[in-house]
């Protein structure tokens, strides 16, 4: 069903449950499908190769890589254990690679609606703008889970196809087999993907603002880079712990045995607030928007 059965099937009727699953059906295949969003993946897919290829170029000849502490956090155990190249290109793309890309889908989600002039026939089928903003931030979501299970997926087969797999010694020096590696992996993954969430609703929140699609996408990966920045700089440290970014790295905690579950709780509920705070505005500012486009 594309958007154009959508309203025309749904035009002039009551919301239906089923009604609203096609609509987030029909927004799931147009993000995947655009161009920016394949390119956007991509990028994210090359990422593990590429630190793939130059670590295990550096260890051919019997060197070391990161050993001076350089590089993404598990840089130096790769070459022992490919699986490590997931966690190692989780790291490598979390502070700036993945969230850039959920904040370009989440910033054109709404404002690159209006900018079309597509905004005003959605809201003409019976799905009504809270409904329309749920299904938006619904899509964000799964691409935040879809573009983290890129970048898994990609490291797992480099990690398989260049390097050892094995038994995995954890951070706290106990070792590991292959199943129960690969079932925390797909935890962290899971948790990646869980970090995303303020990001996506501060994203879709700008989105709101603006009726261009350009403009919200800058917007929210500018305020990325700024928090990013604000995080990173020690005389605000009173400030470091409320802002989304902060814990992010926290899923290493998940390669401990046992695990330290305190900094993962910590992010889990600072993305639950951003997600509630800015989800909040933006409902606020949708619902009360004037759509003239």
């Amino acid at each position: 069903m594309s958007r154009a059965d959508v309203l025309r099937t749904g035009a002039g009727r009551r919301p239906h449950p089923l009604w609203s699953l096609g609509l987030l059906r029909s927004e799931l295949l147009t993000t995947v499908r655009r161009w920016r969003t394949l390119a956007l993946l991509g990028v994210l897919a090359a990422v593990p190769v590429l630190v793939g290829i130059a670590v295990r170029i550096e260890t051919r000849g019997g060197g070391t890589v990161g050993g001076n502490g350089e590089g993404p956090a598990f840089i130096t155990q790769i070459t022992n254990n490919g699986l490590f190249l997931v966690f190692t290109a989780l790291a490598a793309t979390l502070p700036f690679f993945l969230p850039m890309a959920v904040g370009v889908v989440a910033g054109d989600a709404i404002a690159g609606e209006a900018g079309a002039g597509t905004l005003r026939y959605l809201l003409v089928a019976p799905a009504g703008r809270t409904r329309l903003l749920l299904v938006k931030y619904a899509t964000v979501l799964a691409f935040c889970l879809l573009a983290t299970l890129v970048v898994t997926v990609s490291a797992l087969l480099v990690g398989a196809l260049l390097f050892p797999m094995g038994e995995l010694t954890t951070i706290s020096g106990t070792r590991i087999g292959l199943a129960e590696e690969l079932g925390r992996a797909l935890l962290i993954a899971l948790v990646v993907a869980a970090s995303l969430v303020g990001v996506a609703a501060l994203g879709l929140f700008v989105s709101t603002l603006t009726n261009s699609g350009i403009a919200a996408m800058a917007t929210t990966v500018g305020l990325l880079i700024t928090v990013q920045i604000v995080d990173q700089i020690p005389q605000l440290h009173a400030l470091q712990p409320y802002l989304f970014p902060h814990y992010w790295l926290s899923f290493a905690d998940l390669m401990r045995d046992p695990v330290y579950w305190d900094d993962l709780m910590n992010n889990l509920g600072l993305q639950a607030l951003y997600a509630a705070v800015f989800g909040s505005a933006a409902w606020a500012r949708f619902t009360a928007k004037d759509i003239n486009a």
